[in-house]
């Protein structure tokens, strides 16, 4: 029978305590703390080319691998990563996907281009001879390998592999395809790339940003473009892709301007004066987005009551705000007289109306909610006013509101007033989708409450991303690490004979974006007390 002291035994053993090769283990995990290669490359080498069998494990070998890849070596890298591969492959030890991200990183920062095409060739190789998925981490030192070398067709091979394995490129594989596109001169691919920087990143890097300048104020940018387009066609192409681009091709040929400027609290360009967009997510999205709710809420929802509500919808279309009636009825009422405020409900549609000449908007409440409150003479006479006009959804016992509000918003493509963040069990099951993010920077209006009067805090008047004018010409946002937006700088990049545009509304997905500039900076104001204020929500789960 094994002792306690056979046991730790074992145990020190296993961390490389008195077993085969335990001196050579402590170094590589002494080498790996202070990022030493060369000394950890020597141990290896030594134990190598001694007497004894060298055994490592799968780990170890990473470790060096690993350390070849990030730590200064003052040898040939590439080759000691082979030395260290082979032996790996000769002991039986079998390698991970890190494993050959490592291998292929060392050997593609080789200066020669083989070093790039064998790191392509481990990494598009790896399913089939290990059985292991690349990750974006796998491609992104082969395509800064092919970046440096300025080969575009291997680059936009890596790209194809890329996408053949389900990988999305990021931010800096994507500047690595346009960079090289632009020193190709191969207009048409930099627009490609134009367009997937655009949905893959909100704000680029410097980096990034150096890249745009260097292709607008190239020949080959200035020749790329054509003089006649379909103006028409393209402000629908705009109004379909919610706001922002067309995706039309570049429109109007000649040199760019190239500038670095601010943009005020209203969206307007300090170089250009043209008014930058609020980009929702397109129609597709929307209506893919409205199919998905609608099935969650049909598998988690009584069937026939979350039927009867999308019928009762499709006959009451309308509405160009829905409202979230349990969150602001129980906004900060967590104290000892506080209750469910139908006041600030009723504060909240009162501005609503205010706003949109007249017109109600939807209140979406739980049935429980209005059987306790139809107690009341005076809460009684509210409800049925906001039932006579239509203003009033009572979602079923059993069900949850949350199902409803939030389908009725996205189905009808208009706003929503509530300070919940969406971050719980149900939004969950939406997936982190950037689409899902954009929609609510879009939509949701939060609200605050001013001596009884409801201050709504609109949605941003413009968004800070990649834009793409009717008239050709590029907003593009570059990082802020001060999170002030007040302080970002844009890349203003328009053809050359452009004058200074006209401040008009735009319009994204059918919803109109015409803010005046007091509008934007009270809402900003709004938003600044706002987060000053940080507010607690009371609860708003209606479920019984």
């Amino acid at each position: 029978m094994a002792t306690a002291a056979d046991g730790g035994t074992r145990r020190r053993r296993g961390r490389g305590g008195k077993g085969p090769n335990s001196d050579l283990s402590r170094t590589l995990t002494d080498c790996t703390r202070r990022g030493d290669a060369a000394a950890a490359m020597a141990a290896f080498d030594a134990a190598a080319s001694g007497p004894d069998d060298l055994r490592l494990a799968a780990h170890q070998y990473n470790q060096l691998l690993h350390l070849l890849a990030t730590a200064p070596f003052p040898g040939h890298p590439a080759a000691a990563a082979r030395r260290v591969f082979a032996h790996m492959l000769g002991a039986g030890a079998a390698p991970s996907e890190a494993t050959i991200t490592s291998l292929a990183r060392v050997v593609a920062a080789d200066a020669d281009a083989e070093g790039a095409d064998e790191a392509f060739a481990l990494v598009s190789t790896m399913r089939d001879k290990y059985g292991l998925a690349p990750r974006l981490r796998s491609y992104s030192p082969v395509l800064a390998a092919f970046r440096r070398a300025g080969d575009a067709g291997k680059a936009y091979a890596v790209e194809a592999h890329m996408a053949a394995s389900a990988v999305s490129p990021e931010e800096p594989e994507v500047a690595a395809l346009l960079e090289v596109s632009a020193k190709a001169g191969d207009a048409d691919k930099v627009y490609e790339y134009m367009h997937k920087l655009r949905r893959a990143v909100g704000c680029v890097t410097e980096e990034t940003a150096e890249v745009l300048e260097g292709w607008f104020r190239s020949e080959e940018a200035a020749a790329a473009g054509k003089a006649e387009w379909d103006a028409c066609r393209v402000k629908e192409a705009i109004v379909a892709k919610g706001g922002g681009c067309h995706q039309l091709g570049w429109l109007r040929t000649g040199p760019w301007t190239v500038q670095r400027v601010r943009v005020a609290a209203d969206g307007e360009c300090g170089g250009c004066g043209c008014r930058l967009a609020s980009v929702d997510i397109d129609m597709e999205d929307t209506h893919k987005f409205a199919d998905s709710i609608s099935g969650l809420a049909l598998e988690r929802e009584t069937k026939a009551n979350f039927s009867h509500f999308q019928e009762w919808l499709e006959e009451h279309k309308e509405y160009e705000a829905i409202v979230d009636g349990a969150n602001i009825a129980l906004y900060q009422q967590n104290f000892s007289e506080g209750g469910f405020s139908l006041v600030q409900l009723d504060a909240v549609v009162t501005e609503l109306r205010d706003r949109y000449n007249g017109k109600w908007p939807l209140v979406v409440l739980h049935n429980k909610r209005i059987a306790k409150l139809m107690e009341t003479p005076s809460n009684r006479h509210l409800i049925e006013i906001w039932r006579a006009n239509g203003a009033l959804y009572t979602s079923p016992s059993g069900s949850n509101d949350d199902w409803y509000w939030l389908y009725a918003a996205i189905g009808l493509n208009c706003l929503l007033v509530t300070n919940d963040e969406m971050r719980d069990h149900i939004f969950e099951l939406l997936g982190s989708s950037s689409f899902f993010y954009k929609w609510k920077q879009r939509h949701r209006v939060k609200y605050t409450f001013n001596k009884g009067k409801a201050v709504l805090v609109l949605p941003p008047p413009y968004s800070s991303e990649i834009q793409e004018s009717e008239t050709g010409s590029w907003h593009v946002p570059i990082e802020e690490k001060s999170g002030d937006e007040r302080a970002r700088t844009w890349l203003c990049i328009g053809r050359t004979d452009l004058t200074k545009l006209p401040r008009e509304p735009l319009v994204a997905n059918g919803v109109a974006q015409d803010l005046s500039p007091s509008e934007a900076s009270n809402g900003a104001g709004q938003r600044q007390s706002a987060e000053q204020a940080a507010p607690v929500t009371g609860k708003r789960k209606d479920r019984d």
